[in-house]
């Protein structure tokens, strides 16, 4: 009799065990899919997973339409965004320092750093020197003996794992335009530098880019700050976590490209662009863009990287980087897609380290 009170006490105590973690279950899940702080927190999530190659699995978070819906609302407020007029409050300053500087930052779930170019002159847009294939920030640096680098633009990359050729949207180099997969009076988003050292962030058609006097641009969004003023209203909008590349200047011409490391627990899960926001509206920034993020995002200074990027061997391969030249003006930046019906390149095909 003793033994069988003794399972009986056992089985009740199990089934008292599974009932409370069934009520856990239930109440994690009613807050998580009922209530306005577990919403945001999945759709933090789903965004989170939006910007990775496992862009799918954020349907189990907020549904196939919830998806669409999402992609599609974040690119009309994108669009939004760059329309918002720049007014351009930057005085450049006639004495600028040709000093780069780098500072380390951190927050509650990421670390990083900004790089400060105090002559925005210095920056130049330079491109992958293979056919067919993308290249390194680090060999793009160490190639044409730069100073620093970060990653450039967007570019076509299937399921994540292309091969870093085919840029989207726009290249600028030198005032050149060396690629193009818009007519020239097709509008693009474009974040890049003209002749005079002014950040140039937003919808442009080509044709205004080359009589803007545009130098250096590639094309990614959003434009998140102008005017001094941030366009990135909460947390819940910050486009999830990720890691970053965003470039930035402040009124007195210094460009900030700032570099968040992510997608490592334990040392950086990434940050929105809220965050970011927030960061470069602390250090003085009056215009902010996005520039491609995730495994692209890496710092190298000095031939070396500063950052520690979300994959293994030093980055991705990748089309274009925004490099900073001592002597700027001397550097040649040849157009590798010229002569290349870029229409049929395929960009599916892996590149091994």
């Amino acid at each position: 009799m003793i033994i069988l009170r003794r399972r009986s006490r056992r089985k009740n105590n199990f089934l008292l065990f599974l009932y409370a973690a069934l009520l856990v279950i239930l109440g994690g899940t009613g807050w998580f899919y009922f209530t306005p702080s577990g919403s945001n927190l999945r759709y933090m999530l789903a965004d989170t997973l939006i910007t990775t190659q496992h862009r799918y699995l954020a349907k189990y978070l907020i549904g196939q339409d919830g998806l669409d819906s999402r992609v599609a609302d974040y690119n009309k407020e994108f669009d939004a965004m760059a329309q918002v007029k720049d007014n351009r409050p930057v005085r450049l300053s006639t004495h600028s320092s040709n000093s780069v500087d780098i500072e380390q930052i951190s927050g509650s779930k990421f670390k990083g750093y900004i790089m400060y170019v105090h002559d925005p002159k210095m920056i130049r847009l330079v491109v992958t020197n293979t056919v067919g294939s993308g290249e390194k920030v680090l060999s793009m640096v160490q190639r044409t003996g730069a100073i620093a680098g970060v990653n450039g633009g967007a570019f076509d990359d299937p399921n994540w794992e292309g091969n870093g050729f085919k840029p989207a949207g726009i290249v600028m180099s030198g005032g050149q335009i060396l690629y193009r997969d818009v007519d020239m009076d097709t509008p693009v988003n474009v974040v890049g530098v003209d002749r005079n050292g002014m950040m140039v962030s937003g919808k442009y058609k080509p044709a205004d880019l080359l009589s803007m006097g545009v130098q250096e641009a590639v094309t990614f969004q959003p434009r998140f700050i102008v005017n001094g003023k941030g366009l990135v209203k909460n947390e819940a909008d910050g486009w999830g976590i990720a890691p970053r590349t965003c470039m930035a200047q402040k009124k007195d011409g210094t460009i900030m490209f700032i570099v968040i490391d992510g997608r490592q627990p334990g040392y950086s899960l990434g940050a929105t662009l809220y965050d970011v926001q927030k960061i470069l509206l602390e250090k003085g920034a009056v215009i902010a863009a996005n520039l491609d993020g995730g495994a692209s995002t890496v710092l190298v200074k000095d031939n070396n990287i500063i950052d520690k990027p979300a994959v293994k061997n030093g980055g991705r391969y990748l089309p274009t980087a925004f490099l900073v030249f001592d002597h700027p003006e001397q550097v040649v930046v040849k157009n590798i897609w010229q002569g290349i019906d870029m229409s049929h390149f395929d960009s599916s095909n892996k590149i091994r380290s």
